[in-house]
């Protein structure tokens, strides 16, 4: 803007308007502070107090304005007036105030006691309103411009205090897409109340009419401390609607005064298991990890790298990281020197199956903890190629479990799956093969019998005559921990229906009976680690992984949580089972049954007998068949040694009862 010829800013026109205001407040204030004192006419008001008054007000709002300069009252930006504003204020106003009383006293007359105090209320209560009112109606006339141009109605689920102060931040802000028109609480007391104008339409069970009837079209979710299974309720009643969800992450946000509509996240398939998450007590690994050198085969992969996140998180002497894919190895070693620089990290790249690769790493740096969990997984791609299986899983493990006794590891920890039980295919089969490979080492290390083992591989030399012997004397603990689907591993479900849903479908599930267990990569990883230091030699460990869930529930909630509705606009495709894959799958045989361990969601399954010395021979077998690449040779030759075997059964059925079971 110009005057006369000469740019004046906005700033300083707001402040020749305050000061003008400020003026007239103060006047006015104690003016109308005489007029309160007597009853409110001004023909009662003594003349003597009237002419003290008009003597002394002008003096004493001039001292106001340099007064309020003095505190920074006409340079604040009152837009975004906040605490420290009103705390000017209120300085401002007590100085000022009792100047008026000594000066006024002192210097013209004495003036009743109820005029400096409604004088000081009255010039706070205008000088602080014009301010704040200013900001007030600012927000307001940008929070209804934002509320007109939204199309998004919001559904408020919870009245308590999270849900009141993320109900307040969204009638506030002026950034925020979407308008809460509705509020859900199981309070009965609160139904048919409003809060800051928002109904309260009843319980959960009002949700998908109060969709429908408000035209909502996002919800979120505002109860922190709810359990895991009260949520998973609410949230598969909320997957029913179209709506966007999205959820406070956690209690400690209500606690902090966090909460507002940013630290909202949207809900994922992980809050529709509907459990606690598990918890291990990892003091306990903290014991058995802190100072050892831990090696990790397969360190690179979904459950590898995450073994590597949580012990090098436990202070190890020396980490070593084992892997045959160079770019998943790079990439956790990346993470972990950022995360942990004091880290004694080490990453090799080698395949298990290379006996003198993986003697020369245990020879060399001297593991007193081994995690086995490189192993070829993918069911479809092993039945196709099963000397595969067998050389990477069986072998390798073989191989890697050889060089940990003959070295001095105190503890070797194969991870297992549940496929190993009643397997239909031949990777759950070679996995229950690296299971009865860990108990026949086991057994002969308890029974000193080591030079028992043969030492696989193409012939013997001076190195390997020599491990026989060095092997006599072992003390290594051999275990296995066994668990169902690990959700965002790689090759999982729910990363493939994710790219499913991006491509605009079709979303293949095989079967809409099928079944699975599933656990959160962290959650299977740090019961791995508790269920180590409970190991004394020769246990299968099982993880309670909760209900299975059906993975056409599975897919179908996926495509809600992503905003489309299933067989609508994503369509799901049953493809039918593919070779070896069961409809459900199984923790534990039941001729093995189970023990308790201090953690109740570890067991130990008991081993099923065998005869160790036919096993190792039929192995042996199984071996030079695989390094032949005699793959018409294998399925046999696995059969006679895994009884429980049965791969004719490529599409096993399963009752109505056996079903309703597991899912119940």
């Amino acid at each position: 803007m110009k005057l006369f010829g000469r740019r004046v800013e906005h700033s300083h026109i707001v402040t020749v308007f305050l000061v003008i205001y400020d003026v007239l407040a103060v006047c006015l204030s104690y003016f109308l502070a005489l007029w309160f004192r007597f009853d409110c006419r001004v023909s009662m008001i003594p003349v003597d107090h009237l002419s003290s008054y008009a003597v002394f007000i002008p003096f004493y709002a001039a001292f106001c304005v340099a007064a309020f300069s003095f505190f920074k009252l006409y340079r604040s930006i009152w837009r975004y007036a906040s605490f420290s504003e009103l705390t000017w204020v209120i300085l401002a106003t007590a100085i000022t105030a009792a100047v008026h009383v000594v000066a006024i006293t002192v210097f013209v007359m004495r003036m009743p006691v109820s005029y400096y105090i409604w004088g000081a209320f009255f010039q706070f209560f205008f000088v602080l309103g014009v301010r704040f009112s200013y900001r007030f109606v600012l927000l307001q006339r940008k929070a209804s411009a934002s509320r007109a141009a939204s199309t998004d109605k919001v559904m408020l689920i919870g009245a308590g205090a999270a849900g009141q102060i993320l109900l307040r931040d969204m009638l506030s802000s002026a950034n925020i897409n979407g308008t809460p028109v509705c509020l859900i609480d199981d309070n009965t007391n609160k139904w048919g109340r409003y809060i800051d104008g928002v109904p309260v339409i009843g319980g959960k069970e009002e949700i998908l009419a109060g969709v429908e009837k408000y035209g909502i079209t996002k919800i979120f979710l505002a109860i922190p401390s709810a359990s895991a299974e009260v949520k998973r309720e609410i949230l598969g009643i909320c997957s029913e609607t179209n709506c966007e969800l999205k959820q406070l992450p956690g209690v400690y946000q209500l606690v902090n005064g966090e909460i507002s509509v940013k630290t909202m996240r949207d809900v994922t398939v992980e809050d529709l298991l509907g459990r606690e998450p598990i918890k291990a007590d990892m003091s306990e690994v903290f014991q058995q990890i802190s100072g050892k050198v831990i090696l990790v085969t397969g360190g690179g992969g979904s459950i590898g790298s995450e073994l590597c996140r949580q012990i090098a998180g436990h202070s190890p002497k020396q980490l070593i990281i084992f892997d045959i894919y160079e770019n998943n190895a790079y990439n956790i070693q990346l993470e972990l020197r950022d995360k942990y620089p004091k880290l004694d990290l080490v990453t090799l790249i080698g395949s298990v199956r290379d006996n003198r690769k993986i003697n020369d790493v245990f020879a060399k740096y001297r593991p007193e903890i081994v995690y086995h969990a490189a192993a070829h997984k993918h069911v479809p791609l092993m039945e196709d190629s099963p000397c595969e299986a067998i050389k990477n899983n069986a072998i390798g493990t073989y191989k890697t479990a050889y060089a940990a006794m003959t070295h001095g590891c105190k503890r070797f920890v194969l991870i297992s799956t549940d496929k190993a039980v009643n397997p239909t295919n031949i990777m759950g089969a070679s996995k229950r093969l690296c299971e009865m490979i860990i108990q026949s080492f086991n057994e002969k290390v308890a029974e000193g019998k080591t030079s028992e083992l043969p030492v696989l591989g193409t012939h013997l030399d001076e190195w390997q005559e020599n491990a026989r012997y060095s092997g006599e004397n072992s003390s290594t603990e051999f275990v296995a921990v066994r668990f169902g689907n690990v959700l965002g591993s790689n090759g999982s479900v729910i990363p493939v229906f994710r790219r499913q849903i991006e491509a605009g479908g079709p979303v293949t599930v095989t079967h809409p009976d099928i079944i699975r267990y599933f656990m959160t990569i962290p959650e299977a990883v740090s019961l791995v680690l508790q269920a180590g230091t409970y190991a004394k030699g020769g246990e299968i460990f099982v993880l309670d992984m909760g209900s299975p869930v059906k993975i056409d529930t599975l897919a179908r909630n996926l495509i809600r949580l992503s905003g489309f509705r299933p067989d609508i606009d994503i369509k799901i495709e049953y493809t039918g089972l593919r070779p070896g894959e069961k409809l459900y799958e199984e923790k534990l045989m039941a001729e093995e049954g189970l023990k308790t361990t201090k953690n109740k969601l570890i067991h130990i399954g008991c081993p099923i007998p065998f005869d160790t010395n036919d096993f190792l021979v039929r192995l042996e077998e199984l071996m030079a068949a695989a390094s032949n690449n005699e793959e018409e040779m294998i399925r046999p030759m696995v059969k006679k040694i895994v009884v429980a075997y049965h791969d004719e059964e490529q599409h096993p059925s399963i009752t109505v009862s056996r079903r309703e079971k597991l899912l119940t």
